[in-house]
């Protein structure tokens, strides 16, 4: 089974930006698609984005609200997902995770089979 690791998280200013990883180990990088998801205190898991590789043909997803700032890459070479987050803001506070399923293409946290620790991510306004 794959495992993952998430990075990069830290205490930035609203307008700032930082670069997620997630690391996988365990698996077949090219079988999962990878999310990223996060949740706020006292709010529920929420999905952020997410990368599938299908026949060599990559399709991302975004929640709304990260539409234009955050994006979401892959590197297999080095089985590692990067979430790049520009224009930071306050309302982006919150733990990161990401997690990996087969088979689907969704932000839907429920899809998803193996979860890595989460990456705290503040930002200040």
């Amino acid at each position: 089974d794959v495992q993952l690791q998430a990075s990069g998280g830290g205490l930035v200013q609203a307008g700032e930006s930082l670069r997620l990883s997630c690391a996988t180990s365990g698996g077949t990088f090219d079988d999962y698609t990878i999310g990223w998801f996060r949740q706020a205190p006292g709010k529920e898991r929420e999905g952020v984005s997410c990368v599938a590789n299908s026949g060599g043909h990559f399709y991302k997803h975004y929640r709304n609200s990260v539409k234009g700032r955050f994006t979401i890459s892959r590197d297999d070479s080095a089985n590692t997902v990067y979430l790049q987050m520009n224009r930071l803001e306050p309302e982006d506070t919150a733990v990161y995770y990401c997690a990996a399923a087969r088979l689907v293409i969704s932000l839907e946290p429920t899809m998803y089979d193996y979860w890595g620790q989460g990456t705290l991510v503040t930002v200040s306004s």
